[in-house]
């Protein structure tokens, strides 16, 4: 029962963290339309998230599970709740100004650049 619980709060996580800055490819997409394209944050953020629906992670995961390799009761629950994190990410980040977003952006890609040097 206690996985259940983790499972739910790491989409529901993830699912904020998506919807709140795009991540994922978006770290690199959403800073390159930001700057060399003059989107603003917001724009650069939905026009990334539209850009994953479809067509970025399904070719993928039907390599991964050919070769045995997806646990279809964990993605699916994960995937409930990244939905719904990422309804409520996505209200929240646009309902802050462009300028904190873009602080907020920078500061989880500091963090998990920090993180990815030094930790194991």
């Amino acid at each position: 029962m206690n996985d259940i619980f983790i499972l739910l709060a790491l989409g529901l996580v993830a699912g904020v963290l998506s919807g709140l800055v795009g991540v994922g490819g978006g770290i690199i997409i959403v800073p390159a339309l930001v700057y060399f394209l003059g989107f603003s944050q917001h724009s650069a953020q939905g026009t990334v998230l539209f850009m994953f629906l479809i067509p970025i992670g399904i070719l993928g995961a039907i390599n991964y599970w050919q070769s045995g390799y997806v646990d279809w009761k964990v993605a699916c629950i994960i995937a409930t709740t990244f939905v719904v994190g990422s309804f409520f990410g996505s209200r929240i980040a646009i309902s802050i100004d462009q300028t904190t977003l873009k602080r907020v952006f920078g500061v989880i890609l500091f963090f998990l650049s920090i993180k990815m040097i030094f930790w194991k």
